[in-house]
């Protein structure tokens, strides 16, 4: 099954846009300078921008009629419980990886975001119910380029547009990091999702490349 490169060059901007540098060009951009061979080095003395910080807020709230509340709640921040991410990973139907495997990716990831849903009943202050239902990570350079990897939302909250948030504000938290060239790889029937983010399938016939062991 072929799985797509796709790429997004985006600008320091809320609204991803394509910049008119190539593929290439925008990759070599930290590089070169005016399309010479000479090295950029960064200046001893530019004072380094502080990270922004950790994200948390609240993208949806719903009362039902029971009057319990329910909240969807974003964070770019904070511990994800395994065995929570597992189960998640159970409800889309992929195939099971060893626990291990799942927090050593975690932990060498450049940015872990998530959702869950916090549900709080009338007069339970304190027990508030609260359900991972979408998660999305990224690895980095740390200065130019970054890949999104495990997309995933619950089943049962699918159809909400909340798969879109949860790209939409990890490419937001990327670029408030300098970070705009943006890869990911997509199933085939994902495509136009991605594509209407932004995204572009095998730019300029770009094409990833994958090595398997022969075993």
């Amino acid at each position: 099954m072929k799985i797509p490169l796709l790429y997004v060059t985006a600008k320091r901007k809320l609204k991803v846009t394509r910049i008119k540098a190539s593929f290439w060009d925008s990759i070599r951009s930290g590089f070169l300078k005016e399309n010479s061979t000479e090295v950029i080095e960064p200046s001893s003395t530019l004072p380094e921008e502080e990270e922004p910080l950790p994200e948390e807020f609240v993208l949806v709230e719903k009362t039902e009629l029971d009057g319990e509340i329910e909240q969807i709640v974003f964070s770019s921040g904070g511990d994800i419980d395994l065995y929570d991410l597992q189960a998640l990973c159970d409800k889309v139907g992929w195939p099971r990886r060893p626990l291990s495997k799942l927090a050593a990716a975690l932990k060498n990831s450049y940015m872990v975001v998530t959702l869950h849903s916090l549900r709080k009943s009338p007069g339970s202050e304190g027990n508030d119910q609260k359900k991972l239902i979408g998660m999305a990570r990224a690895t980095s350079d740390h200065a130019f380029n970054a890949t999104i990897w495990d997309v995933l939302v619950d089943p049962s909250y699918q159809g909400q547009g909340l798969g879109k948030a949860l790209i939409e504000k990890l490419i937001r938290a990327l670029l408030q990091r300098d970070i705009g060239n943006i890869t990911l790889f997509a199933d085939s029937q994902v495509v136009e999702f991605y594509r209407n983010l932004g995204f572009e399938p095998d730019p300029e016939g770009i094409k990833g490349m994958f090595w398997y062991p022969k075993y």
